[in-house]
């Protein structure tokens, strides 16, 4: 289309101008003449200029003109008209070559618009694509920065009861130790009182054996002063008799003296073997007494023992609850704390 600023009458003028002067009338031309519009409106009126002068070849000059000056106009227009189609193929052919030229570069153009316009809609579509991707990314990123703030948060809760059990662990193994060592303290107490009550059972039973030997060493020394008396006495009635048989009356009176005797040291050694025999009943005794007490101690023992063992076995099984509590709330969360080593039941 051409535009409004250059008309068809002043290219028309223009190419007058430009033949009046000799000269062969070019878009170029035309455009330095005007001075003014584009050359695709200029290229079309003078396209429109040269149509118009093939039709107009063939048509007769105008009537009622001097015959002279008709055929002197003739030879010139012919001459002219010559010239100008001599001009006209020369710039015709120059015109084509321009306008294929313009024609090439225009489907260049128009092929490159069309793929100028593919790469826009591909880009428009990549931009799309990446607009859309980039939405699911920063939804993406947000729900991740949610997520890691809640773990972030979960691993400080985590952190802090993690605080709180190590503080509680280590408030459980020194009272554990306080126990223990107040245990112990008892127990070695316990053991000594024992060990004084055995000491001074032990020191009752050497004075008690003491006793009894004493005693024991009393009766031997009486019985044997009572049979060495009595193995005098008869001795000596032996020695009476052999010697005062003719005695009689007197050796009656003496044997019954003897017998008598004799009965009373056979009475005191049955009351020497009767005390003898209390004495071993009460050692008997004693020892069987002396060995309940043993028992008693020892079963003492036994149940202390027990109950020890009883309540490191509680002791240790609560550490061990508190242990697996421990890991496995270290577990749950990623921390970064070095293990603590476990340890070992000595039950």
């Amino acid at each position: 289309m051409a535009r409004t600023g250059v008309r068809y009458e002043d290219v028309q003028r223009a190419i007058d101008s430009l033949m009046a002067k000799g000269e062969a009338p070019s878009v170029h031309k035309i455009r330095e003449t005007l001075g003014t519009g584009s050359f695709t409106t200029i290229s079309e009126h003078l396209r429109e200029w040269r149509r118009l002068r093939e039709e107009n070849r063939d048509v007769p000059p105008p009537q009622g003109m001097p015959a002279e000056l008709q055929e002197l106009a003739e030879a010139l227009w012919t001459q002219a008209q010559e010239a100008a189609n001599q001009a006209l193929a020369h710039y015709r052919q120059e015109a084509d070559s321009r306008v294929d030229d313009a024609r090439q570069q225009a489907a260049e153009a128009e092929r490159r618009a069309e793929d100028a316009e593919q790469r826009e809609t591909a880009l428009s579509a990549h931009l799309t694509q990446i607009d859309q991707r980039l939405e699911q990314r920063t939804s993406e990123l947000a729900q991740l920065r949610t997520e890691h703030e809640a773990l972030q948060e979960r691993e400080a809760r985590s952190r802090d009861r993690l605080d709180e059990l190590v503080r509680r662990l280590e408030a459980a193994e020194e009272e554990a130790r306080r126990r223990e060592q107040a245990h112990r303290q008892a127990l070695e107490e316990q053991a000594e009182t024992h060990r004084e009550r055995l000491a001074q059972e032990e020191e009752r039973n050497e004075t008690a054996e003491a006793r009894l030997m004493g005693l024991l060493d009393q009766e031997r020394q009486e019985r044997q002063a009572a049979e060495k008396a009595h193995a005098g006495r008869e001795q000596r009635l032996t020695q009476r008799l052999e010697t005062l048989q003719e005695q009689q009356s007197a050796l009656q009176t003496d044997l019954a003296a003897a017998r008598q005797a004799q009965h009373d040291a056979e009475q005191a050694r049955d009351n020497a073997e009767q005390r003898e025999a209390a004495l071993r009943d009460q050692h008997e005794q004693l020892n069987a007494r002396f060995e309940e007490q043993e028992r008693r101690i020892a079963e003492q023992t036994e149940q202390w023992r027990e109950r020890e063992r009883h309540f490191e076995q509680r002791l240790w099984a609560s550490l061990e609850a508190m242990r697996e509590e421990w890991r496995s709330e270290r577990t749950a969360s990623p921390g970064d704390e070095n293990d603590t080593p476990d340890a070992t039941n000595p039950a």
